[in-house]
């Protein structure tokens, strides 16, 4: 992921400002039914640089989803995630494209966002698909928010829920291999987001750093900082 300097934050920063007026053109050549995003990755928690269109409820400053978390976690080998189907909590289809900005020096900095409603083709498909026979595919929930607070509690949630136990009900591999798909996701890329998973685990701040230096010990991920710092990536 892009380290700043100078130069190089002059040179995202004129990327940036060149997309921006992108962004209201994309969605105006596909109408209401369309959202365009800027990220921002340098900040994590306000990413969003300019949106148009409303499928998410996102404004300007607003912080990125899971999917630009996942982004980030990846870092430099972040690649672009073209026509993938995701869903909002509202219920509505969307098909969403992620293209990543890089810098001169190939260092991920920001991504562009399309998302098209397609709830309605959708609907039809599985209509289709009924009168043939044939089961409708579930399209996972994405959680999109203009907190990151939200976003991070939704993570961990859908993960102890794909799990079907809550965190008492985990034995230590388990509780491992929870912190390790919470890392993949980029969840502690974001400040404070150690605490905020304790809490919402019901564990102590101290635990957590234990559980995920654990986790990334074991998959030689560099260790995480003190339990007495702020942790998280700036």
């Amino acid at each position: 992921m892009a380290n700043g300097s100078p130069a190089l934050d002059a040179e995202r920063d004129a990327i940036v400002g060149a997309l921006v007026p992108l962004v209201d053109g994309i969605a105006a050549t596909f109408g209401p039914v369309c959202e365009v995003v800027l990220h921002d990755y340098r900040d994590p928690e306000k990413s969003v640089v300019a949106v148009a269109g409303a499928l998410t409820g996102r404004s300007a400053g607003g912080a990125m989803s899971e999917i630009g978390l996942r982004m980030l976690a990846r870092g430099d080998e972040a690649a672009d995630e073209l026509n993938y189907l995701t869903r909002t909590k509202g219920g509505q289809q969307l098909k969403s494209s992620t293209m990543v900005l890089r810098d001169s020096t190939g260092a991920v900095f920001g991504a562009l966002c399309v998302n098209v409603d397609v709830t309605a083709v959708q609907q039809a498909q599985a209509l289709l698909a009924g009168i043939g026979g044939a089961g409708a595919v579930e399209t996972p929930t994405t959680t999109f928010g203009n907190d990151i607070d939200s976003v991070v509690e939704a993570i961990v949630d859908a993960h102890q829920l794909r799990r079907g136990r809550t965190w008492v009900q985990l034995d230590r591999a388990q509780r491992l291999e929870l912190f390790r798909g919470l890392d993949e996701h980029g969840v502690f890329a974001v400040r404070r987001a150690i605490e905020q998973v304790a809490v919402r685990l019901g564990i102590s701040r101290a635990s957590a750093y234990s559980y995920l230096s654990q986790a990334r010990a074991a998959t030689g991920t560099p260790a995480t900082s003190d339990p007495a710092s702020d942790g998280g990536a700036a």
